[in-house]
C-alpha cells in the first residue's frame, strides 16, 4: 500500500545506525533540559530550546521511515488544519499567525517526545525525572516564600475578595494560579514514579516531590488548582484500584472503589467545614458575583460568549495575540482580560465549533488510550494511568481558567499526550 502523501518526505536520508543512536540521545538530552527548566526559562530561552526540538524532530524524521499517525496524532493534525483555516479567515490575521506559530512549536515538542518514546520507551523515566526536578525546585522556592515579608506577597491579596489577607505563594512563576497549574499535573506523575521506581534514592526523590508539590499547591490558595489537584489524584487512585482489583470477585471490584470514593468525599467535607483557610476559599467559590474574582470571570465569560456568537464557525484565529486584538471590542468597562478564562470557551473563541469538536475528539482518544493502562503490562500501564490522571487534573482546572495555554503548563500536557500516543497498540 502506498504511503500517504503527508508522510512521503520522511525517510529520505539513510544514515548509519550510529547516527540514529546519536540523534536519539541528543533529542532525549534536549527534551530533558526543556522539561527540567520549564519554570525557570525566560521566554527567549524557552523559544530557543523549542526551536532546537523542532529541528531535531525534522532531522530525525528525515532519517527514519514514516510511522502510523495514530488517533491522537490524527486529531492534533485536524486541530492544526483548523487553526490554519481560522488564521486565514481571521479578522486579525497577523496576530493569529503568531498564535499559529506557537501552536506549531508546541506540536513539535509533542512530536519529538512521541518519536523518542516510540523508539525507546525507557526514556519516559528520564523525561519524568527532569519534570519532577523542575517541580521539586519550584516547590522549594515557593514554600520558602511562606517566610518572606508580607509586603512581597501583598500583590496577590485581593482586598475585595472574601479571602482578603490570605498569603499566596507563587514561586519562580510569579503567579499563584500558574504555579498551581504547573504543579498539579506533576503530582499524579510523581505518585506513579514513587510506585514504579525501585531505588531508595529514586523513591525518596519522587516522594519528596509529591509531598512538597501538594504542600505548595495548597498554599497557592488557587481554587482551580485545588480542584484540579484533587481531580488528578482521585482519578489516579481510582484507576490504580481498578487495575489492582481487576481479577477480584465482581462484588469487591464494585464495592471497594465506591467505598474509597465515599471515604475521600467525607474527608473533603470535614476539611471544607472545619479548616478555616479551606472553608474561606470554598465560601468564596460559592459566593457568585459576591467575590471579586468570580465577578471578573463571569464578566469575561459573557464577553467571550458575545465573541463566539459573532463568529461561531471559524472564530478569530489562534493565540492570545488575536484574543487581545479583538476582546477590547466586546469587554465590559474595567474588565481587561488576556484570555477567556475557560479552555472550552477559548477554543470556541479561537477556532469556533470545529475547534471545540476536534478538541473533544482529542480528549476522547486520550481517554481511550489512557484506559488501556488498566490492562497493559507494567511499566507501560503506570505511564498511561499517570498521564490520564494528569490530563484530568489539567482539564478540571481548565473549566474556569486558561492557565493551560501558558507554555510551562501546556508542554506538560503535550508530554502526557505523547506518552499515551506512544503506548503499544496491543493490550
Amino acid at each position: 500500500m502506498a504511503e500517504p502523501l503527508l508522510l512521503r518526505w520522511q525517510g529520505l536520508l539513510r544514515p548509519a545506525d550510529l547516527v540514529l543512536l546519536r540523534l536519539e540521545w541528543l533529542s532525549g538530552g534536549v527534551l530533558v533540559l526543556l522539561l527540567t527548566g520549564l519554570p525557570l526559562f525566560t521566554r527567549g530561552g524557552l523559544s530557543l530550546v523549542i526551536a532546537a526540538v523542532a529541528l531535531l524532530w525534522l532531522l530525525w524524521s528525515l532519517c527514519s521511515p514514516p510511522e502510523e499517525i495514530g488517533a491522537i496524532s490524527g486529531w492534533l493534525l485536524l486541530i492544526l488544519g483548523i487553526a490554519v483555516l481560522t488564521t486565514g479567515f481571521s479578522p486579525v490575521p497577523m496576530a493569529a499567525a503568531k498564535g499559529l506559530l506557537k501552536l506549531l512549536s508546541y506540536l513539535s515538542v509533542y512530536a519529538l517526545i512521541r518519536k523518542l518514546l516510540a523508539c525507546n520507551p525507557s526514556w519516559w523515566d528520564r523525561l519524568l525525572a527532569g519534570l519532577l526536578s523542575g517541580g521539586l525546585l519550584s516547590s522549594v522556592l515557593a514554600l520558602r516564600q511562606l517566610y518572606a515579608s508580607t509586603e512581597e506577597l501583598a500583590r496577590w491579596a485581593d482586598p475585595n475578595s472574601i479571602s482578603t489577607g490570605t498569603i499566596r505563594i507563587y514561586g519562580p512563576l510569579g503567579n499563584p494560579n500558574l504555579l498551581a497549574g504547573y504543579l498539579l499535573p506533576l503530582l499524579p506523575l510523581a505518585a506513579v514514579a514513587l510506585l514504579r521506581w525501585r531505588g531508595i534514592g529514586s523513591r525518596l526523590f519522587a516522594g519528596t516531590t509529591l509531598i512538597l508539590g501538594v504542600a505548595a499547591t495548597v498554599w497557592t490558595y488557587s481554587r482551580g488548582g485545588w480542584i484540579g489537584m484533587l481531580a488528578g489524584l482521585a482519578t489516579l487512585m481510582l484507576l490504580l484500584i481498578l487495575r489492582t482489583t481487576r481479577h477480584w470477585p465482581p462484588i469487591w471490584r464494585r464495592l471497594l472503589p465506591l467505598a474509597v470514593l465515599l471515604l475521600a468525599a467525607a474527608l473533603l467535607t470535614v476539611a471544607a467545614t472545619k479548616l478555616e483557610p479551606i472553608r474561606t476559599r470554598v465560601a468564596s467559590l460559592l459566593a457568585g458575583r459576591g467575590d471579586s474574582s468570580n465577578n471578573f470571570r463571569i464578566n469575561v465569560w459573557l464577553a467571550a460568549i458575545d465573541m463566539i456568537q459573532d463568529r461561531p464557525w471559524l472564530g478569530i484565529g489562534p493565540g492570545n495575540a488575536a484574543f487581545n486584538s479583538v476582546y477590547p471590542l466586546y469587554q465590559q468597562p474595567k474588565f481587561n482580560a488576556l484570555s477567556a478564562y475557560s479552555v472550552p470557551l477559548e477554543l470556541l473563541v479561537e477556532m469556533g465549533l470545529p475547534g471545540l469538536i476536534a478538541g473533544l475528539g482529542l480528549l476522547w482518544s486520550a481517554l481511550q488510550r489512557g484506559l488501556r493502562g488498566l490492562t497493559l503490562p507494567q511499566p507501560a500501564a503506570g505511564a498511561a494511568l499517570a498521564s490520564l490522571a494528569a490530563i484530568t487534573g489539567l482539564l478540571t482546572q481548565g473549566i474556569t481558567d486558561t492557565i493551560f495555554f501558558r507554555p510551562e503548563v501546556q508542554l506538560i500536557g503535550w508530554f502526557c499526550l505523547a506518552t499515551l500516543a506512544a503506548q503499544p497498540s496491543e493490550a
